[in-house]
């Protein structure tokens, strides 16, 4: 009845779109930032003589550091609140993504990358958590998914900057530019972000839809970070991305030299084909966190309805094997299109999962830890993909990798969690204030 009430109520104020507009921002700068050296790769490449794993081990270093800084800024942001925590995250990654244009060698690129995702791993807790936060679980898996569109549009706009930053001002351009983006977005972050419960804008109705279906709130003491290791709901969040997020991070790192290599693309040439891969990637984010909202919203309970979403998407991953085998640029972009969209609503519907199943106050850290557990897997993929390369020239093994990634994440998560958390569960606190069972 709570429910019915709130949602006829007019929403005067909608702060909470603002709020994830911004998170939108600082996502798509993150990408931008992150993906620029894979653009640059064949003439880094080229002009410093890095062999593949040389260029393997760069990245290496950035998976490294993103690893260690996505676990323990997750717990400093559940401490320190989402205003000044993302604030410090996007701080620190500006000023490394700019100091890659100082950068001389692979040192100084390796140091620039460990900088680098030291402060991008504060991203995705902090923005998880605001959403948390600021949304009803209704609607926090089409949020999570917009705001995640961000990475596709930062993907989509750093090749058609960069190359045209490299061709009339140098490669170190493309480094000073989408770097110093990051502190105007940290002034509009001060000027406009207040949390919650002391925003003065957010209007009565406002806060009451925001609260309408997000269960009781919790009188526990914060749990210890490693008591989280406990949580069933954690270990399937983090075994999903320990086997998917890599995938991603090879679409960013490697993908430009792939269309390089076997299709013969120069720098100026990758901005139609990468285009094309990151729009589709952004119908893919919105897409798979609209589905899974769409199926609550008509009475399924949230468990089941992401997990609904990730086979939707795992089975559209799969084709991916077939593109070192194509001969022709555009279906092979089209198939990689289709695999990275599946992947950013995969990733909507899995760390909306978080907040479904995790208390408040610990949605950052398991997120924290499930990045960490991505990246680790990234570090994998970093050194595997330089040797692979390396040995035979060929992509084939990469694909196929890709490809049955998210089938078996799926399974494995189902049999971590086949439903969700109950109250008298020892894994995991019920978060969903009995309003569906998994």
């Amino acid at each position: 009845m709570q429910k019915e009430l709130v949602s006829r109520v007019r929403v005067r104020s909608r702060v909470r779109w603002l709020v994830c507009g911004l998170l939108f921002a600082a996502t798509t700068l993150n990408y931008m930032d992150r993906q620029v050296i894979g653009l640059l790769k064949p003439v880094l490449q080229k002009e410093m003589g890095w062999s593949e794993i040389d260029y393997g081990n760069i990245v290496f270093c950035f998976q490294l550091a993103y690893a260690a800084s996505y676990a323990g800024a997750g717990r400093l942001i559940d401490r320190i609140g989402v205003r000044w925590g993302l604030a410090g995250a996007v701080l620190v990654w500006s000023l490394a993504a700019a100091a890659h244009g100082l950068a001389r060698g692979v040192g100084g690129f390796a140091l620039a990358r460990l900088l680098l995702g030291l402060g991008e791993g504060g991203s995705f807790p902090a923005a998880i958590k605001a959403v948390g936060e600021w949304f009803p679980r209704r609607d926090r898996a089409l949020a999570t998914g917009l705001f995640n569109a961000g990475s596709n549009v930062g993907a989509l706009v750093t090749p058609l900057l960069v190359p045209v930053l490299t061709v009339r001002f140098g490669w170190q351009a493309a480094f000073f530019v989408t770097g110093g983006l990051g502190i105007f977005w940290l002034l509009a972050w001060m000027i406009l972000y207040r949390p919650l419960d002391r925003n003065p804008s957010v209007s009565p109705a406002e806060r009451a839809y925001i609260a309408s279906d997000n269960g009781p709130s919790f009188a526990r003491p914060r749990e210890h970070w490693l008591s989280l290791l406990r949580s069933r709901a954690t270990w399937a969040y983090a075994v999903g991305t320990f086997l998917t997020s890599p995938v991603w991070w090879f679409y960013l790192f490697w993908v430009p030299d792939f269309l390089h290599r076997t299709h013969g693309l120069q720098i100026s040439q990758m901005g139609a084909p990468l285009v094309v891969i990151y729009l589709m990637t952004d119908v893919g984010s919105i897409g798979g966190g609209w589905l899974s909202s769409a199926l609550i919203r008509r009475g399924m309970a949230p468990l089941p309805a992401r997990k609904i979403g990730f086979l939707v998407c795992a089975a559209c991953v799969v084709p991916i094997f077939l593109v070192p085998h194509l001969a022709g640029l555009w279906p092979a972009t089209l198939l990689i299109g289709l695999a990275a969209a599946a992947h950013q609503g995969f990733s909507a519907n899995l760390y909306t999962m978080v907040s479904d199943t995790q208390r408040p106050d610990a949605v950052a850290s398991v997120v924290g830890i499930g990045g960490m557990a991505g990246s680790i897997g990234g570090l994998f993929v970093a050194e595997a993909a330089g040797y692979v390369l390396q040995a035979t020239g060929s992509y084939v093994i990469l694909f196929a990798a890709a490809a049955s990634a998210y089938p078996l994440a799926l399974l494995l998560m189902h049999l971590i969690l086949p439903r969700t958390p109950t109250p008298t569960s020892p894994q995991a606190p019920r978060i969903d204030g009995g309003a569906a069972a998994g």
